[in-house]
């Protein structure tokens, strides 16, 4: 399956750089994306590998809050990755 990362994960004092928001295709719905939870997430930076591990849904429409190993950069933003 393949999701785009949409945005980091904000507050109005804190910035979660290791944690982003990613929409995937074909899920529109909570009940949907719940069955997607623990499932691995890679994201491809030049030579490098990312991975992820979805932690719970965000939202209401499908999204899914991913949490990485390390932080990412802003060039991560529309970039695709792959879930596993």
């Amino acid at each position: 399956m393949r999701g785009i990362i949409l945005n980091f994960r904000l507050s109005n004092h804190n910035k979660n750089w290791n944690q982003v928001i990613v929409k995937v295709e074909g899920i529109e719905n909570k009940k949907e994306a719940s069955k997607l939870i623990g499932k691995k997430v890679t994201l491809k930076v030049g030579n490098k590998v990312k991975i992820g591990k979805i932690i719970r849904p965000f939202g209401n429409k499908g999204k899914l809050l991913v949490r990485f190993r390390s932080g990412l950069n802003g060039e991560a933003l529309l970039k695709e990755v792959e879930i596993s």
